[in-house]
């Protein structure tokens, strides 16, 4: 006779303790997308404050609501000249690039599921620059010509190290050792060039490979945003792969994904991204490699936190260039220089924790 009460008690215990876990996952859920808007929105604060402090400071100090009347119209015309026509256009770039290549290293490292997978260390920008510096160099190519060069170069180079890398599928651990083959055989094309041309046009394309935003104007950001709005929406839409590919193939071959034509789009946008971010200012190095770790580990348990990754990109970007401008008197670092001296720290550590894992540490 009790039996069924019994049963009814047992059932009702299972569906509260059913209950109670869909209530704890639901409010993990639940922080984890209210801290990811939280460092969004901290990201963005901080990037809009770097982006005023770069419009207003200079040879010619202004204050910031200076700044603000001479953006909506107002002002005499020596800041209009130095706010509209010199510190605005490069500063919108540096905010472009470093979205880019911020974008394109988060979906590089997911994708492949190594930390070392950045354009600019697997060949990428190395595709982008072997071109861009032939063309300049060897056949006078400048402007827009120039900077689709080195588009076609980093697209050239992610198509010819995808097909090296190809075995049946491609394996992220092959395709960055590929990478970094075809990278170092892309810089020898590089030097070689150089060495053979002249001295004055070789320190102008070694000024370019450092990364540089001096002297850029609108005519380098318009094509670059552009090429952005393009861009963005289509990493946006091939992303939806992304989290079934952090699976694993068969985990995600396993939900319906198709595997290779996810993973193509991915790398596909994300090596059109690196390639336009170099056309623009060269090939800005270390950006993309560190970018997304940062955002990573601002938003733990997000996956690639590409969102995060492009403003982290576009705010290294932007700081970096603004203490190349102004932190050494009189002289105009390229912005990656500085890039570089935050990057290269960090690959050493990368590499010696790899070190230590492989060897029992």
């Amino acid at each position: 006779m009790s039996a069924a009460p019994i049963g009814k008690e047992a059932i009702r215990t299972e569906e509260d303790r059913l209950a109670d876990a869909v209530r704890q996952v639901s409010a993990v859920r639940g922080r984890g997308r209210r801290r990811s808007v939280t460092v969004a929105a901290a990201l963005l604060v901080a990037l809009v404050a770097v982006f005023g402090v770069s419009l207003s400071f200079g040879d010619m100090v202004m204050p910031i609501g200076k700044v603000v009347a001479t953006l909506l119209g107002g002002g005499d015309g020596g800041s209009q000249f130095v706010v509209l026509e010199l510190r605005l256009p490069r500063a919108l770039l540096a905010i472009l690039v470093g979205t880019a290549f911020g974008l394109s290293g988060g979906v590089f490292q997911t994708v492949l599921r190594n930390p070392l997978a950045s354009p600019d260390l697997i060949g990428i920008s190395a595709g982008a620059s072997a071109v861009a510096v032939t063309a300049a160099l060897l056949f006078q190519v400048s402007g827009l010509a120039l900077s689709a060069s080195a588009l076609a170069g980093a697209i050239a180079a992610g198509a010819a190290i995808y097909l090296l890398a190809w075995r049946q599928g491609v394996a992220g651990q092959r395709l960055v050792l590929v990478g970094i083959g075809v990278g170092m055989g892309l810089s020898s094309v590089v030097w070689y060039v150089m060495a053979r041309s002249d001295v004055t046009d070789a320190q102008e394309a070694f000024r370019w490979l450092a990364g540089s935003l001096n002297g850029r104007s609108w005519g380098q950001f318009w094509p670059m945003l552009g090429a952005l709005a393009l861009l963005v929406p289509l990493t946006a839409l091939a992303a939806h792969a992304l989290r079934p590919l952090q699976l694993g193939d068969d985990a995600a071959a396993g939900l319906g994904t198709k595997v290779e034509t996810g993973r193509l789009a991915l790398l596909g946008c994300a090596t059109a991204l690196a390639g336009v971010a170099t056309a623009a200012a060269g090939p800005v190095g270390f950006v993309a490699f560190v970018a997304a770790p940062i955002a990573r580990r601002l938003v733990p348990g997000r996956g690639a936190a590409l969102p995060q990754a492009a403003l982290t990109g576009a705010l290294l970007v932007l700081v970096a260039d603004f203490a190349a401008q102004h932190l050494l008197p009189s002289v105009q670092l390229p912005v990656g220089v500085v890039t570089s001296i935050i990057g290269a720290p960090y690959l050493l550590l990368l590499l010696a924790r790899a070190n230590r894992v492989g060897s029992g540490g």
